[in-house]
């Protein structure tokens, strides 16, 4: 892989922190020599703290984030997706990534020429990369993975930095996805929802039901939120892997 001079570098940057280190690094190595755009995909059920982190990442970087929307959902809000699709998420992925990432960054690329695309994967994730070059394209800088930056080597540099992380990871979430994220079917992950944001709880449950969405797993098996036991527990959330970005992928 040999990046040249002037070439034009997309940055997928999701409020995450290891999105936000990618795109540190790619400015640290590409800023002098290539154009940089770095892109997010807003969405309305993030937690609000993103946006604050949004604003403290691009003042590290010295580097504008642009705002990348689907124009389908101007509104950027997942919740919108569903009603309007009456699908949240299944073996086919989930719509919300579909249509707020999937969707967002196509019709960015067609009105502007990139390339190279940059994403959060880490060192932990060299099969996921490998799996989104084969299946999703193939000019992609694994830059997190050539410099062996783990999730924690990404949260760690964000704090030496002085970047303080998003408020959702204080919150004893897994990453920086919306609260409630549809693509989870974890019990641990639904009662941890259940029990810091109660109201977001509330508007999955019934809006799935409506819909027919049966979101969680329990002794293997598919159930409604509303049927899910207060205390039912699955795999510990630090283990579960599911991530917003501009791929989908089911979790079990």
């Amino acid at each position: 892989m040999e990046v040249h001079k002037h070439s034009i570098i997309a940055v997928w940057f999701s409020c995450g922190s290891a999105s936000a280190v990618a795109s540190k690094l790619i400015m640290e190595k590409y800023g002098d020599t290539c154009e940089i755009r770095i892109l997010n995909n807003p969405v309305v059920e993030e937690h609000e703290d993103n946006l604050r982190f949004l604003k403290d990442v691009q003042e590290w970087l010295d580097h504008p984030i642009e705002s990348v929307v689907n124009p389908e959902y101007p509104s950027a809000s997942a919740v919108d997706v569903w009603a309007r699709k009456k699908y949240m998420s299944g073996v086919t992925g989930a719509s919300c990534t579909l249509q707020l990432k999937k969707k967002a960054r196509q019709h960015w690329e067609n009105n502007n020429y990139v390339d190279w695309h940059v994403l959060g994967f880490t060192s932990e994730e060299v099969k996921r990369h490998e799996r989104f070059v084969l299946t999703e394209r193939d000019n992609v800088i694994p830059i997190l993975i050539e410099q062996n930056y783990s999730k924690q080597d990404c949260y760690d540099r964000l704090l030496r930095d002085g970047i303080d992380p998003p408020a959702i990871y204080k919150l004893g979430y897994p990453n920086a996805n919306c609260i409630g994220c549809v693509k989870a079917t974890s019990p641990t992950y639904w009662n941890h929802v259940r029990s810091v944001h109660p109201d977001v709880f509330e508007q999955r449950a019934v809006q799935s039901r409506e819909i027919g969405a049966r979101l969680a797993r329990h002794k293997g098996k598919r159930i409604f939120l509303d049927e899910l036991p207060s205390d039912a527990i699955g795999r510990p959330m630090k283990n579960l892997d599911f991530e917003c970005g501009i791929f989908c992928e089911e979790i079990k």
